[in-house]
């Protein structure tokens, strides 16, 4: 399937998955719509494909979680940027790693708001157009950790557990129609998630990911490619991305 000339929106656009999903999908001829909250990360990511591949960018600073930002940004979109035909719901984080009866009711509340309200909102917004249009794509990014839980992952597992069973419900209120529904489950991938679930603590980050290879935003992004380019009969409902270091939530291959 030729993306050329089609729109595409993906939330989180300023780092890690979301952002290399608009470094892959710009030499594809696809015109972005690039959000997230910070503003400055946005800009640079729009100079750099607009200088590379002349690609459209209409760039927003948004917080997906605040309902009635979304509705007044999405209502506030020029016509020629409207009829969007790719969705990448990615705006999504992790905090803590306490066990429930010790967690932060903060923590739990900005998950819930950005893994599953934020996915909701954007989607709410945007499937009605692909309805009417006949096409789309929505595609959710959800975790291995929404098929596993482990320790300390509670809330982030709920959440994540949550946007899978969103996207089999969402195939079920879609079906008879052209629009696709895709969730990515990625395992262990190398960005800034880890920093910002210890809150700033680079050292605790880094130790995630030592003595293996974990995916790279890149891998995860090429992957939601290669599940949009297939032809227009095809839906990959679920596909599952994991290092080669990585069985499952719970078990990881680490060298010394």
């Amino acid at each position: 399937m030729d993306l050329a000339g089609q729109t595409g929106l993906i939330t989180g656009a300023s780092s890690g998955i979301g952002l290399e999903c608009a470094r892959v999908l710009a030499p594809l001829g696809v015109r972005l719509i690039l959000v997230a909250r910070r503003w400055e990360r946005l800009k640079t990511l729009a100079q750099e494909l607009q200088a590379q591949y002349g690609t459209p960018c209409w760039v927003s600073q948004l917080d997906v979680r605040d309902w009635q930002a979304v509705q007044e940004w999405f209502a506030q979109l020029p016509p020629a940027w409207q009829a969007i035909d790719v969705l990448i719901n990615n705006a999504g984080l992790s905090r803590g790693l306490e066990p429930l009866y010790a967690g932060a009711v903060d923590d739990w509340e900005e998950m819930i708001d950005t893994n599953l309200k934020g996915l909701l909102y954007m989607t709410r917004l945007v499937l009605p157009g692909m309805v009417a249009r006949g096409r789309g794509h929505v595609v959710n990014i959800a975790s291995i950790a929404g098929i596993d839980a482990y320790p300390g992952g509670n809330v982030y597992c709920a959440t994540k557990a949550a946007v899978r069973m969103l996207g089999d419900a969402l195939k079920h209120d879609l079906l008879g129609t052209p629009v696709r529904v895709t969730t990515i489950n990625p395992g262990l991938v190398e960005t800034e998630f880890s920093e910002v679930r210890f809150h700033g603590d680079r050292e605790r980050a880094k130790r995630v990911y030592q003595g293996l290879t974990p995916l790279t935003g890149r891998d995860v992004a090429e992957t939601v490619a290669f599940c949009l380019t297939r032809p227009p009969h095809v839906n990959i409902q679920e596909l599952t991305l994991l290092p080669v270091d990585q069985a499952n939530v719970l078990r990881v291959h680490r060298r010394e």
